[in-house]
């Protein structure tokens, strides 16, 4: 996907454990089997003048780990096991929506695109973050995750009640061994 825009936040310390857990040369890796779907997608969103923003692909276990002994509630952070699931075996992503055609504050600006207010920024660990909450979440971002959800649905990629920005693609809850996977090129 040509289009896509990277904002990967693991990246920086932009995120719930508040230090940069990748290198800032990371890449946004998926397992082949997300690929199509995810084309399917970009091309839905790109017809409606969004672009696809990656917060997360792949993660190591050794990051899930860390993740979880900061945030041990596995209804927000995955229990890492030992096997791979989801993010850890490259069958999840974490995205949101970003639009050229709103404006927006440079702090909500990403690659020349306006980051669109979903009521809840990125690992939100509230109510509110469930894919389908209502209570204090705007109308317009209830539709905004709407069409997110409709177009990753178009591409066989399901969304986790529990936060409306990951979404699972084929095989993402089958144990498969760990992978070592460098994040980096």
């Amino acid at each position: 996907m040509p289009d896509a825009i990277l904002d990967l936040r693991y990246t920086t310390p932009d995120n719930f454990t508040h230090v940069r857990l990748y290198p800032v040369t990371a890449r946004c890796l998926v397992h082949q089997t997300m690929v199509a779907g995810l084309r399917t997608a970009a091309a839905r969103l790109r017809s409606l003048g969004y672009r696809l923003v990656f917060w997360d692909c792949y993660r190591p276990h050794s990051v899930q780990v860390h993740m979880f002994q900061i945030v041990p509630n596995p209804e927000w952070v995955a229990r890492p096991g030992d096997y791979a699931t989801s993010h850890e075996s490259g069958r999840s992503v974490d995205v949101t929506l970003a639009s050229s055609h709103r404006a927006c504050a440079p702090a909500v600006r990403v690659h020349g695109y306006c980051l669109l207010d979903m009521g809840t920024g990125f690992d939100d660990f509230t109510d509110r973050a469930h894919a389908f909450a209502t209570s204090g979440v705007s109308s317009k971002a209830e539709a905004d995750r709407a069409i997110l959800r409709h177009a990753m649905e178009a591409g066989g990629l399901s969304v986790y009640s529990g936060e409306w920005w990951h979404f699972d693609g084929p095989g993402s809850k089958v144990h498969r061994p760990i992978l070592d996977v460098p994040v980096t090129g």
